[in-house]
C-alpha cells in the first residue's frame, strides 16, 4: 500500500515540475494559451514593453484589448526590449492577412481560420473553374481550384487581369479603413473597423513622417458592415449594389452630375436607381441573413456559391413553424457572436437554417410563437412574418423558389467581347500584384436592367425554377492571346447563369410576367403576341434585338421561340442549369394564353394554383381558344 501511495506522489511531483517547465519556456512570450472547447484563450502574464512608447491608446474592442492578450497577440514582434529597432523585429503592422494569420488571428481562432482558408471567398474555386470551361481549358465547370495556384494559360491570364483581386487572400498592405475599394485583407475584409478618430490619427501620423503616434486603434471585432462586403460584391452580379437599388451604367461621372437617382461609386463607375430590396429599406445588413457560419464556410470546399450558402428565405419566412435550437445547444462560434453582440433571449428558442442547421443568433421566437430578428446594425426588432396564405397553399408553384417571384428585377450584360492586347505596356496583375506587359481588356456593348428569366435546377435535391441572368454572353479572341491575328479564332457563348438578385420586395411579380413575357421565358425582349384567328391560337414572337450571326438568336436570348435546343450547344454556367425545354414552354404559354382573358385574381386562376391547369381544362367554356402548337 505504502509503495502504491509512493508511485502516486511521485508522478504527482513529476507532471507539477514539467507544467512548471513549460510555463516557465514560454514565459518570454507573455502568453498562456488554454484551449477550452476548440476556442483558444489567451491570458496575459506580464506587462509587455509595447505600451511603454504607445502609451494610453484606446479604441480597441472590447476582446482585443491589450490588458487581455497584449499586443504582440496580433502584431508579433519582441516585448521584452525598450529599444525600438529590437521591438519591432518580426513585427507584423497589419495582422489579418492570411499570408501571416497562423501566427496572429489564427493562434486564437484556429477553427475560424481554417474555415476561411477553405471557403470560396478564398479559393475562388467557381470562378476559376467556369472562366477554363469557357476557354476550352476544361470539360467541366465544376472542377476544385484556387486562385492563388493558377499559372499563365490564356484563361489564367484572363483572370490574372479582370477578375483576380476579389479573394480573401489578396494582401491588404496600406494602413486605413475598409472602403468601397478594398480588395482581399483576410481577416481584416471582415473585422477591421476604423472610428473616426482613429482615421484622423492616421492622417495625422502618415503627414508628420510617423513621428506623431496614433492615440486611437483600429478596432477589430464582429461588427460587419455593408461597406465591407461591397468591394468584392459590387463586381460580377453586382449583389452589393442591387441590395441598394442601384444599377450599373455605361455612363461617365460627368454626364450624371447633379442628376437624380444617379451615384458615383469610388472606382468611378456610375449607377441609376432602380430599387432596393425591402430588407435594406428596413435597415438590415448581408450579415443579418448570411451569418459567420456562412460567410467564413463550414470548413469544406465547394465548387459553386450556391452550394456554400445554406440559408433560405423560408427559414425566416416559415409555412408553419421554424427550425429552432435552444440557447444551450450553441456551437462556440455562435455562442462567441450571442455573447460579443450582448444578446439576451437566451431563455428563448433560436431559429437555426434546415439546409446546414446552423444558427441565426439574431433570431428568437417568443412563448407565444412569434419569430423576431434582431437588426445586428442598430439592434431594431424586426418581426418575421410567416409565409402568406397565397404561398403556403399554391401547389402549382411549389417548385419555383421565392427569388423567381420576388425579386423586382435584376442586371443585364450583353454584347461582351474579349481580346488580348499584347502591346499593353501598363498591364496590372491582379493576383501578382505587378505591372507588366500585355493584357486582356473586355468591351460590353450595354448594361440594362428586367425582370430576372427563369431557368430549371435539377440535381439531387430535386426540381426547382430559379432566377437567371445572361452572365455569359460573349466573344473571346482566344487566337489574339496565342499570337494570331485579330479575328482568326475567335469562340462565341451564349451562357445564363443562375442568380440570386437581392432585389426582393414584399409584393410578387404578376402572372403575366412570367407567362407572358418573352424575357422571362428565355426568348430575350420584344414582342411575344397571342393571336387567335378563324378559332385557332397561335404564339408569336418579335425580338427587340438584331439576331446575332454567330447562331441566328436575337443579342439577349438564351433559347430559340418553342424551338428546340442543340444538345451539344453549351447554354448554362451550371451543369445542373438549364432553360426551359419545349415542352415546358408550352405549359407555361398555355397559362399565359388562359391569362388573355382571366384576370389573375379570377376564381379560375386561383383554382388554378392549387389544383394545377389541367382539371380546369376538362371543362372548358366554348369560347376558350388553346394555343396550337
Amino acid at each position: 500500500m505504502k509503495l502504491k501511495y509512493s508511485k502516486f506522489w511521485f508522478f504527482l511531483v513529476v507532471t507539477i515540475l514539467i507544467v512548471a517547465l513549460f510555463f516557465v519556456k514560454n514565459f518570454k512570450l507573455q502568453q498562456e494559451i488554454i484551449k477550452e472547447d476548440n476556442y483558444v484563450k489567451i491570458e496575459t502574464i506580464e506587462k509587455e514593453t509595447c505600451l511603454e512608447c504607445h502609451q494610453n491608446t484606446k479604441g480597441y474592442s472590447n476582446y482585443h484589448n491589450p490588458e487581455l492578450i497584449g499586443c504582440i497577440s496580433c502584431h508579433l514582434g519582441n516585448p521584452n526590449t525598450m529599444d525600438k529597432d529590437d521591438s519591432h523585429k518580426g513585427m507584423v503592422l497589419i495582422p489579418g492577412n492570411l499570408k501571416d494569420a497562423k501566427a496572429t488571428c489564427g493562434v486564437c481562432h484556429p477553427n475560424e481560420l481554417n474555415k476561411i482558408e477553405n471557403s470560396l471567398m478564398t479559393t475562388n474555386s467557381g470562378l476559376v473553374a467556369v472562366d477554363k470551361y469557357i476557354f476550352g481549358e476544361a470539360d467541366s465547370p465544376n472542377g476544385r481550384y484556387h486562385i492563388q495556384l493558377i499559372e499563365n494559360s490564356a484563361s489564367d491570364k484572363h483572370l490574372r487581369d479582370l477578375c483576380a483581386n476579389c479573394h480573401l487572400g489578396a494582401q491588404k498592405e496600406e494602413f486605413g479603413p475598409i472602403t468601397q475599394l478594398s480588395r482581399g485583407g483576410g481577416c481584416n475584409a471582415c473585422h477591421l473597423n476604423y472610428s473616426d478618430e482613429a482615421i484622423k490619427d492616421l492622417k495625422t501620423y502618415l503627414t508628420s513622417n510617423k513621428k506623431e503616434l496614433p492615440q486611437f486603434h483600429p478596432a477589430t471585432d464582429i461588427f460587419v458592415t455593408n461597406e465591407h462586403c461591397f468591394g468584392c460584391h459590387s463586381r460580377s452580379s453586382r449583389i452589393s449594389t442591387n441590395y441598394e437599388g442601384f444599377q450599373e451604367t455605361l455612363l461617365d461621372e460627368s454626364e450624371v452630375i447633379a442628376k437624380d437617382g444617379f451615384k458615383v461609386i469610388e472606382d468611378k463607375r456610375v449607377y441609376k436607381y432602380i430599387g432596393e430590396d425591402v430588407h435594406h429599406t428596413k435597415g438590415m445588413l448581408c450579415i443579418d441573413c448570411h451569418s459567420s457560419h456562412e460567410v467564413m464556410g463550414d470548413g469544406k470546399r465547394y465548387i459553386h456559391e450556391e452550394q456554400a450558402v445554406k440559408v433560405q428565405c423560408s427559414d425566416c419566412h416559415f409555412k408553419e413553424q421554424p427550425n429552432t435550437v435552444p440557447y444551450d445547444s450553441l456551437d462556440a462560434e455562435s455562442l462567441l457572436v450571442f455573447l460579443h453582440r450582448d444578446y439576451k433571449h437566451s431563455d428563448k428558442e433560436i431559429i437555426a437554417v434546415k439546409k446546414g442547421g446552423h444558427p441565426l443568433v439574431n433570431t428568437f421566437v417568443d412563448s407565444l410563437g412569434n419569430a423576431f430578428l434582431i437588426g445586428k446594425r442598430d439592434g431594431e426588432l424586426h418581426p418575421l412574418n410567416p409565409q402568406s396564405e397565397v404561398c403556403s397553399r399554391d401547389n402549382a408553384h411549389k417548385n419555383v423558389s421565392c427569388a423567381t417571384c420576388h425579386s423586382s428585377w435584376t442586371t443585364r450584360c450583353i454584347g461582351c467581347h474579349n481580346e488580348y492586347d499584347q502591346n499593353e505596356p501598363r498591364a496590372f496583375d491582379l493576383l501578382d500584384r505587378k505591372y507588366g506587359k500585355g493584357q486582356w481588356k473586355e468591351f460590353v456593348a450595354e448594361f440594362s436592367s428586367s425582370l430576372p428569366a427563369m431557368g430549371v435546377r435539377e440535381n439531387s435535391e430535386g426540381t426547382h425554377i430559379e432566377p437567371a441572368v445572361p452572365g455569359m454572353i460573349l466573344t473571346i479572341d482566344k487566337g489574339s492571346y496565342s499570337g494570331k491575328e485579330l479575328g482568326e479564332d475567335v469562340s462565341f457563348h451564349r451562357l445564363y447563369a443562375p442568380n440570386s438578385p437581392h432585389t426582393t420586395t414584399a409584393k410578387v411579380r404578376d402572372c403575366k410576367s412570367c407567362h407572358t413575357n418573352p424575357a422571362t421565358l428565355g426568348y430575350g425582349k420584344g414582342e411575344l403576341i397571342y393571336e387567335i384567328s378563324e378559332g385557332v391560337g397561335t404564339w408569336s414572337f418579335t425580338p427587340a434585338y438584331e439576331l446575332n450571326p454567330n447562331d441566328g438568336l436575337p443579342e439577349d436570348a438564351w433559347i430559340p421561340f418553342l424551338k428546340e435546343v442543340d444538345k451539344n450547344v453549351v447554354n448554362s454556367t451550371r451543369t445542373d442549369f438549364r432553360p426551359f425545354t419545349v415542352k415546358e414552354q408550352q405549359e407555361l404559354l398555355l397559362v399565359g394564353a388562359c391569362l388573355q382573358c382571366h384576370k389573375e385574381d379570377s376564381k379560375e386562376m386561383k383554382q388554378s394554383l392549387i389544383t394545377g391547369i389541367q382539371p380546369l381544362l376538362k371543362k372548358l367554356d366554348k369560347s376558350c381558344i388553346l394555343p396550337t402548337w
